[in-house]
């Protein structure tokens, strides 16, 4: 019989940082590029560092920025920005298992740092081994995404000043490649390609609506083809099962 050691909360800490360095390397042209912008897009220097420490959340970040830009409204600004994070709703209803025990005060900074690399990362761990430091395992991966956030938005923001025209060199690009990353190693069955599939084409086709709205309905077709795809594959399984029989 096999026996696993006990981790510590170090270890769990320890382990949840490393296990997030692929995305955080993935993210930091990202964060560099958003620093760069800021003052391009109307920011001061202090808006835009606060812009990442208190929202905290890349893609709706770019998405004020050139809302900011267009002369947008405050009120169409945060409800924006509430539509592209819809996701992170979805994210928190599949940890409720591992935090409903929780104290208030692990909980709140948790939702906070919740983001796509760290929800990914974290949910290979639902329910393994060491399930019962799973909150010092999302600690380690949040909190070493939120420091390299901002450090990068700092960098961004001084290579701005520095260094002209930083903003055209295509940085950018880094967007698409941290997400492609962190959605492939997820792709490990057909109801998963099915939802990844039907985003995707939605996504294409409905890029053109207003205020990124095409995105979110992308993502909720998506969702919803996995799940169709999901209980189709259940169903296929339990009619072979009594065939069987």
């Amino acid at each position: 019989m096999t026996t696993h050691a006990l981790e510590s909360p170090g270890q769990a800490f320890r382990a949840g940082a490393q296990n997030t360095i692929p995305l955080i390397v993935g993210a930091i042209p990202f964060g560099i590029v958003f620093g760069t912008l800021g003052p391009v897009n109307g920011l001061s220097f202090e808006a835009t560092l606060a812009m990442s420490l208190i929202v905290f959340a890349g893609s709706a970040q770019f998405i004020s920025l050139g809302l900011l830009a267009a002369g947008a409204s405050p009120w169409l600004i945060v409800l924006t920005t509430f539509v592209v994070n819809l996701r992170h709703l979805l994210y928190a209803v599949t940890l409720i298992p591992m935090v409903r025990t929780l104290p208030q005060r692990w909980r709140a900074p948790m939702a906070f740092w919740l983001t796509d690399e760290t929800f990914a990362v974290v949910a290979g761990r639902l329910g393994g081994e060491h399930a019962g430091q799973f909150h010092w395992y999302y600690l380690g991966s949040a909190l070493s995404m939120y420091l390299n956030w901002q450090l990068c938005t700092l960098l961004g923001l001084t290579l701005g000043e520095w260094v002209p025209d930083i903003e055209n060199w295509g940085l950018d690009v880094a967007m698409a490649v941290t997400f492609i990353g962190i959605v492939a190693p997820q792709v490990v069955n057909r109801p998963r390609l099915a939802a990844v599939l039907a985003a995707g084409v939605c996504s294409v086709w409905w890029r053109e609506w207003p205020h990124q709205l095409g995105l979110f309905a992308a993502a909720l077709t998506g969702i919803l083809c996995g799940l169709g795809a999901e209980v189709a594959l259940q169903n296929r399984k339990s009619e072979l099962a009594e065939g069987g029989c």
